[in-house]
């Protein structure tokens, strides 16, 4: 990640100390979790918001006229005033609660594509998407007669951005949907750069910022998206819920993806209207703790700041690639130019899953796999990686621990 300016270090003890699960040692050895990209560890703040709400407040919301019901539908609406300012939205109502990122893109896929793109039309999406922002525009193209294009990546592990505008010359492409951030790669896309020839073509943009948010400061103003999604628990909150942004003329537009309760205006035997955005598209009862939680989560990181934030995993990323290419044999997956926090990695004459498992039992967790991007790994020649992902919470020590437990492994299959 290219930062200029550099904030000054992060009080990184006083960081760990709000998270208590990384006191615990493994085995005897002292915790290195280096897998947050998969999912990060919780704050003393997330976890006190979601206790106190069960054990002084709980009940359901939008529903009920006795004061828990009240009080609660107050933090849970709360929640979304949180995202709208943490995204920059126009509109609180343009924030949709879902259980996840996966679930987000599902909407967007049903709702949005089949309701507004047109049989002939393309998707565009890129060759390092995780497979939550592949499976649905598949779904969509074998249900709805659309064309899913694919941008390549270069081998530097950048998106291929002349390849992408070849795809979109023909104008035929209604939505592009692309990661900001890749899960395997670390690579930061030039998100700006993509909804511009997006929209200079006709088409209609998602990013995928499950990891993206993490990192750095998302506007999506400024980045002149149409539909933005991130999932909660990536974000230091629980796990259950997640969000769709979306430009309040399009949700208008489009058609509910669940139908239940909640989500309506009026039933009768013979038909059902829809209630306002963007509670058509919260049907039943939601994850009314989770978001609570997730609420928190946002006031844990815009306490430290973005800034910061990126400023740590910087040096952090810097001192990971060259620690781990320092290594014989190990080799570093994409040199994209602007990155995050995700470093994944190959050692020679060794599968990433007894990597990872000679790691664990020192007490350091890593990710191992395909990371659900088949077709990445198979683009770059490998069927799995090993990937160490950063937090707030990472230091340098942990890195450093993991790249002296790796050349020790590294002499295991030598």
């Amino acid at each position: 990640m290219n930062v200029t300016t550099r904030p000054a270090l992060l009080d990184i003890a006083a960081i760990r100390d709000e998270f208590p699960i990384l006191r615990q040692t493994i085995r005897g050895k002292q915790l290195v979790y280096l897998d947050s990209a998969a999912s990060a560890q919780k704050p003393r703040a997330v976890i006190a918001a979601m206790v106190q709400a069960m054990e002084s407040q709980y009940a359901n919301v939008h529903r009920g006229l006795h004061w828990m019901s009240e009080r609660t539908t107050d933090a849970y609406e709360g929640t979304r005033d949180a995202v709208a300012r943490l995204l920059n939205a126009r509109d609180r109502r343009e924030i949709v609660f879902t259980r996840n990122s996966t679930e987000a893109i599902n909407l967007v896929a049903h709702s949005f594509g089949r309701s507004v793109l047109r049989p002939g039309q393309a998707v565009l999406i890129s060759a390092m998407e995780h497979h939550s922002n592949l499976v649905p525009w598949q779904m969509l193209r074998d249900a709805h007669d659309i064309e899913l294009r694919v941008a390549p990546v270069t081998g530097a592990g950048e998106l291929d951005m002349a390849g992408l505008e070849t795809l979109l010359t023909d104008g035929r492409v209604g939505l592009v949907a692309i990661t900001h951030m890749s899960n395997v790669l670390g690579t930061c896309t030039p998100a700006e750069r993509i909804a511009a020839l997006a929209h200079a073509h006709g088409a209609r943009v998602l990013f995928d910022g499950s990891q993206a948010i993490v990192h750095r400061r998302i506007d999506v103003q400024a980045l002149d998206a149409d539909f933005y999604v991130f999932t909660g628990h990536k974000l230091y909150g629980p796990t259950g819920i997640g969000v769709l942004w979306a430009r309040h003329e399009l949700l208008e537009a489009m058609p509910p993806f669940l139908g239940g309760g909640d989500m309506i205006s009026s039933v009768t035997w013979e038909r059902s209207t829809w209630a306002e955005v963007p509670h058509k598209f919260e049907a039943g009862t939601p994850a009314i703790i989770e978001a609570i939680g997730l609420s928190a989560a946002i006031g844990f990181v815009e306490s430290i700041g973005y800034d910061a934030i990126a400023a740590h995993e910087a040096r952090l990323t810097d001192h990971a690639l060259a620690r781990l290419s320092a290594i014989e044999g190990v080799h570093v997956l994409g040199r994209a130019q602007d990155r995050g926090g995700v470093v994944s990695f190959t050692l020679d004459r060794a599968h990433a899953h007894d990597v990872a498992t000679l790691l664990d039992r020192q007490g350091i967790a890593v990710r191992a796999g395909h990371h659900c991007a088949e077709p990445l790994m198979r683009r770059f020649g490998v069927d799995s990686t090993a990937r160490a992902s950063f937090g707030v919470y990472t230091t340098h020590e942990e890195i450093d621990a993991l790249a002296d437990t790796l050349a020790r492994v590294r002499e295991f299959f030598a």
